[in-house]
């Protein structure tokens, strides 16, 4: 699927802003800040959601999202993906063509998202509609101390978006010795993770062979596509909603969350964390 040629607005602009110190004195300077556009994304020709979107890494998110809402089961089921500007709308189309029969299956859904900046469940008329991934057949995911640790500390310094504009979550993909394979940054925290969920399917990887870690809080909905992509194990920086630990149990999910400052709260799956010996000199 070759990257599309049209020209993305940037991911961050430079604004002019006022220090104001509140013991007095300012002085004018520039800062970066993070660009919001209006994504649509289209399963052609019919729209299906509009999301809140950091414009890049858009084929990615097209298909991460059409994958963790389950409107396609891998990437073979995506015959293309189309990056288009609306300058009608102020926003970007992504015309996502699917294979035969999952464009009749999506057609019979009848969900559609009118979208916030990463909205979960937006749309849905029913309870018995909420998000709820495949049971996970894989075995259990070890982490250990020295990988989140590793995992934790690659993070900080893969965050160029973040680092520039301080308004953006991301998501990570980790090996199991904690080496950070993959980033993707979004206003949106289920956007980042989208993005990183299409990226890993473009590259066919393992969900065998690695863990997330996410910088935002871990409500059910992220839980519910990382076990969507098969993955058995999820660091988060900030705290999981009661919803998010249920649904780790239920999934089989490892869950580790308040990472920061040298430790951790597992709320899920303590038994699949492996603390490495310390030998003392």
């Amino acid at each position: 699927m070759p990257p599309s040629d049209v020209s993305l607005p940037a991911p961050a602009v430079e604004e002019a802003v006022e220090r104001v110190s509140f013991a007095g004195g300012r002085e004018t300077l520039t800062r970066a800040v993070a660009v919001e556009t209006p994504i649509n994304i289209v399963y052609a020709p019919i729209p299906f959601a509009v999301m809140m979107c950091t414009p890049q890494d858009l084929e990615d998110f097209a298909i991460g999202f059409s994958f963790t809402e389950g409107i396609i089961d891998s990437i073979a089921d995506v015959r293309s993906v189309h990056v288009e500007e609306d300058d009608a709308q102020r926003g970007i189309k992504l015309v996502v063509s699917l294979a035969g029969d999952k464009m009749q299956r999506h057609l019979a859904r009848g969900r559609n998202i009118s979208g916030r900046t990463g909205c979960g469940v937006c749309g849905i008329d029913d309870l018995s509609a909420m998000p709820c991934a495949k049971p996970i057949a894989a075995a259990p995911f070890m982490l250990t101390n020295a990988a989140m640790t590793r995992a934790l500390d690659e993070l900080v310094e893969r965050q160029s978006l973040g680092a520039r504009t301080g308004a953006t979550h991301a998501a990570a993909w980790c090996d199991r010795a904690g080496g950070v394979q993959a980033v993707r940054e979004d206003v949106g925290r289920h956007n980042a993770l989208d993005k990183l969920i299409g990226h890993l399917l473009r590259e066919k990887a393992s969900p065998a062979e690695g863990f997330f870690v996410i910088t935002s809080r871990c409500s059910f909905e992220m839980l519910e596509k990382v076990a969507a992509f098969g993955a058995r194990a999820v660091v988060a920086i900030s705290a999981p909603t009661s919803l998010a630990v249920e649904r780790a149990r239920a999934h089989g999910v490892t869950l580790v969350a308040l990472a920061r400052n040298g430790g951790a709260l597992v709320f899920n799956g303590a038994e699949n964390l492996a603390a490495e010996e310390r030998h003392e000199g």
